[in-house]
C-alpha cells in the first residue's frame, strides 16, 4: 500500500507519503484560514518528490491539533447547553475545590457556553435511570425556538443520569431536528455515557463546541483530495492512539482532540519497541506546544481523562476536563514559535502564546517582529541558515537578531546572544517544570527514562532538557521534524466503548457483564469494520474499580473468560498495589464502569534507522552555549 500521512500542527503542517521506495516527508506551513489548502501544498510536493500519482495512493491517515486549538483560543461555535432544570450551572460550579490553595487570585477557565445559553427544561431520571419526571416538551419547543432565534449554532443536551437511560435525550434531539434542522446536536449518551455529571456535561459542551468547526474542515479537506483525485479511505487518529473513520470523527471531534500529540507518542512507543527501551520520556515540541508522556514497557500511559488548556502552571484541575480515551501526556505553549518579553519584574517569560505561521518568527521574514525561541535557536547557531526546513524557508539572522534585541536585550541590558540563551534557559527551565509535574503525578521517575525527541524544535532543546532532568541518553529517530505524522502510520484502526455500571464485586452479575460487553463490542465494531482493516482484531475488557468509598478509581484489565469476583478483586488489589504500593484488607470493592477496546494487530512499519558515529561532515557551524562560542560539525541524516 502506498499511505499518506498528515498532522496539521499550529505552526507548521507535515505530510509523509509511505512508499516501497522509502518515506518522503515535507513541511509546509499551516493555512489558518483553509487548513486543507496546506495539506494540499504538501501533498503536491511529496507527490512530486517521489514521482507519484495521486490516484495510487490507497490510505489517507490524518491528524490534527485544529479542535485543541479551537477550544484553547475559544475559537468554536456558538453553543448552547441543554440540561435538567435547576442543574444549568454545573459546568461553572465544576468540582467547587481549589486547585491552589492559598492563591487568592486563581481563575479557572470559563466555561465554553455563557449562563443565558444554559437553558434547564422539567425533566428528572433518578440514578437507576427510572423516569421522576417526565420531559417537558412544551417548554423545550418554546426554548429551541428562542434559541435558534438567538443565532445558536451547536447545541448540547445532557440530562441527569442520561448514561443509564437516554430516552430523554434522544426525544430532545428529535424535537431540535424538527424545529431546527439547521442544529448541530451532542448527546452526552452519544459523547461521554459515564457517571460523573461535570466531566460529562463539559466533554459533551467541548465537543458541541467544536463540531461545526471540524464538520466544516473535514468536509473541505475531504471535497480537496476528491479534486486531487485522492479517492481512497481518510482515517483520522484519535487521542487515544488509535484510528478511527471519517463519520465517527465527525460525530464525536472531540475525540480528536490530541490527535497530533498521540501519533507522537505512537513513535515514541516504536522506537522504544525496536531498541529494548523500558522506560521512555517522549518530548515532542514543534511551533506551538510542547507535549512529554511517559511510556513504560513500549507502552504509553492510557487515561480516560485530561484536561485542556491548564491555566495555572500545570496544576491538575486547572483546565477543561474532557472524559475520552486517551494517551496520557501534559502540553504547554512552549514551541518554536512560543513569544518572549520581559514582564514587569525584569523576568524573562516565553509562550503561551505563539507567533504561529501568520507571521511566524521573526527570522522567517514574514513580517514577524516579536523574539521567539526559534529567534534565538538562530542567534545560538543551532540552525543552519543553508540547511534550514530542508532548504524550503529562508533563515533570516538579521531580523531574528534585531527581534530579539528590541524584546529581550535592549530591556534587560545584555548582549543579542546572551538575551537568546535566555530564551533558551527559560523554555527549557518550563518544560522541565512540566515534565516533573506529570511524573510525579502518577508517581513515576524521570531520571532512569530515555529520552525520545522529534518535532520541528524538540531536538534542538534535548540535551539541555534532558540536563536538567537527569536524563542520560537522547534519542532523534529517523523523521524527527514529522514525527507525529510518522507516528500516525504505526498507530491500529482502534475504537473505545464506555458504559457506566456501578456494582460491588459482592453482588456482581457475571451475566450482566457479559451483555454490557456484547452491547459495546457491537458498537466498536460498527466502527471498526467501516475501516480498511486486515488481519486479527484484539479486544480489551477494563473495569474501573475502586475500593467502596473512595472518590478515585483505577483501570483494571480483566479477562473476559474470568468475570466472577475473586478474580477480580486479585486483578484489582494488583492494579491498586502498583499504583499506591498497598492494598486495604477486608474492604469491599465497587466497579464504576467498563470500557471495551478493538484494534487491529498493526504489522507494517515504517524505516527508522539509526545514524552512525562515522558519518561524513556537511559543514561546520559556530554554536553559543551561555560561556563562549564553539564549533561543531553539521552532518546530514540523509547521507548515512
Amino acid at each position: 500500500m502506498i499511505r499518506l500521512s498528515v498532522d496539521i500542527g499550529g505552526t507548521f503542517t507535515d505530510v509523509v507519503l509511505d512508499t516501497a521506495n522509502g518515506l518522503v516527508t515535507t513541511k509546509v506551513l499551516t493555512t489558518y484560514s483553509d487548513p486543507a489548502l496546506g495539506v494540499m501544498q504538501g501533498i503536491d510536493e511529496v507527490l512530486s518528490q517521489s514521482n507519484t500519482d495521486a490516484k495510487d495512493i490507497d490510505l489517507v491517515l490524518h491528524g490534527t491539533t485544529l479542535a485543541t486549538n479551537a477550544l484553547i483560543e475559544r475559537r468554536g461555535a456558538k453553543t448552547a447547553l441543554i440540561t435538567t432544570q435547576g442543574h444549568r450551572d454545573i459546568i461553572e460550579m465544576a468540582f467547587e475545590n481549589r486547585f491552589e490553595q492559598y492563591d487568592v487570585n486563581i481563575d479557572r477557565p470559563a466555561p465554553l457556553v455563557p449562563r443565558h445559553l444554559r437553558i434547564g427544561i422539567p425533566e428528572r431520571l433518578a440514578a437507576d435511570g427510572s423516569v421522576l419526571v417526565e420531559l417537558d416538551e412544551a417548554a423545550l419547543r418554546t426554548e429551541i425556538l428562542k434559541l435558534n432565534e438567538s443565532g445558536v449554532e451547536s447545541i448540547a443536551i445532557g440530562y441527569l443520569h442520561s448514561y443509564q437511560n437516554n430516552a430523554h435525550e434522544v426525544r430532545t434531539a428529535d424535537i431540535i431536528s424538527e424545529i431546527a434542522p439547521n442544529l448541530s446536536l451532542s448527546l452526552s449518551s452519544d459523547v461521554c455515557p459515564e457517571i460523573r455529571e461535570y466531566e460529562r456535561l463539559s466533554t459533551t459542551v467541548a465537543n458541541a463546541y467544536v463540531k461545526p468547526l471540524m464538520a466544516d474542515y473535514l468536509a473541505s479537506l475531504k471535497s480537496q483530495l476528491n479534486e486531487r483525485g485522492v479517492a481512497c479511505q481518510l482515517l483520522l487518529m484519535t487521542s487515544g492512539g488509535g484510528l478511527t473513520t471519517l463519520d465517527s470523527a465527525r460525530r464525536s471531534p472531540i475525540r480528536l482532540v490530541e490527535s497530533g500529540p498521540a501519533g507522537g507518542a505512537m513513535l515514541a512507543a516504536s522506537v522504544a519497541k525496536r531498541n529494548d527501551l523500558d522506560q521512555v520520556l517522549s518530548f515532542d515540541m514543534g511551533g506551538t506546544t510542547a507535549k512529554l508522556c511517559l511510556i513504560d514497557e513500549a507502552e504509553p500511559l492510557q487515561s480516560r481523562a485530561f484536561e485542556v488548556d491548564r491555566s495555572y502552571r500545570f496544576k491538575k484541575g486547572s483546565g477543561l476536563p474532557i472524559r475520552i480515551p486517551v494517551v496520557e501526556m501534559v502540553e504547554i505553549g512552549a514551541g518554536g514559535g512560543s513569544i518572549a518579553a520581559v514582564d514587569g519584574m525584569q523576568r524573562v517569560l516565553v509562550g503561551p502564546e505563539s507567533a504561529g505561521s501568520e507571521p511566524g518568527p521573526a527570522c522567517y521574514g514574514r513580517g514577524g517582529q516579536n523574539a521567539t525561541v526559534t529567534d534565538a535557536d538562530a542567534l545560538l547557531g543551532r540552525l543552519s541558515k543553508s540547511h534550514f526546513g530542508g532548504g524550503k524557508f529562508t533563515l533570516d539572522l538579521q531580523e531574528a537578531e534585531v527581534a530579539v534585541t528590541r524584546g529581550i536585550a535592549e530591556p534587560l541590558a545584555m548582549e543579542p546572544q546572551e538575551a537568546a540563551y535566555a530564551i533558551s534557559e527559560v523554555v527549557e527551565e518550563n518544560m522541565a517544570s512540566a515534565a516533573r509535574a506529570h511524573a510525579s503525578e502518577w508517581g513515576l521517575g524521570l531520571e532512569d527514562r530515555t529520552m525520545i525527541a522529534f518535532g520541528g524544535a524538540a531536538p534542538l532543546h534535548a540535551a539541555a532538557l534532558a540536563k536538567k532532568l537527569k536524563v542520560n541518553q537522547v534519542i532523534v529517530p529517523q523523521g524527527a521534524g514529522v514525527g507525529s505524522a510518522i507516528g500516525f502510520l504505526l498507530a491500529p484502526i482502534k475504537f473505545e466503548v464506555v458504559r457506566s455500571d456501578v456494582s460491588r464485586l459482592s453482588n456482581l452479575s457475571g451475566e450482566r457483564i457479559d451483555a454490557l460487553a456484547d452491547d459495546m463490542r457491537t458498537e466498536a465494531m460498527a466502527i471498526i469494520s467501516q475501516a480498511v482493516a486486515t488481519g486479527p482484531i484484539t479486544e480489551q475488557l477494563t473495569g474501573y474499580m475502586r475500593y467502596a468509598g473512595q472518590g478515585y478509581e483505577v483501570p483494571v484489565p480483566v479477562n473476559l473468560g474470568a468475570l466472577d469476583a475473586g478474580a477480580l478483586s486479585v486483578a484489582f488489589e494488583q492494579a491498586y498495589a502498583r499504583l499506591y504500593g498497598r492494598t486495604i484488607p477486608d474492604m469491599d470493592v465497587e466497579v464504576l464502569s467498563w470500557s471495551l477496546s478493538l484494534q487491529t494487530v498493526h504489522e507494517r512499519g515504517v524505516s527508522l534507522s539509526a545514524v552512525s558515529g562515522d558519518a561524513g561532515e556537511a559543514g561546520r557551524i559556530r554554536m553559543f552555549d551561555g560561556d563562549m562560542e564553539v564549533e561543531a560539525p553539521i552532518i546530514e541524516r540523509s547521507s548515512v
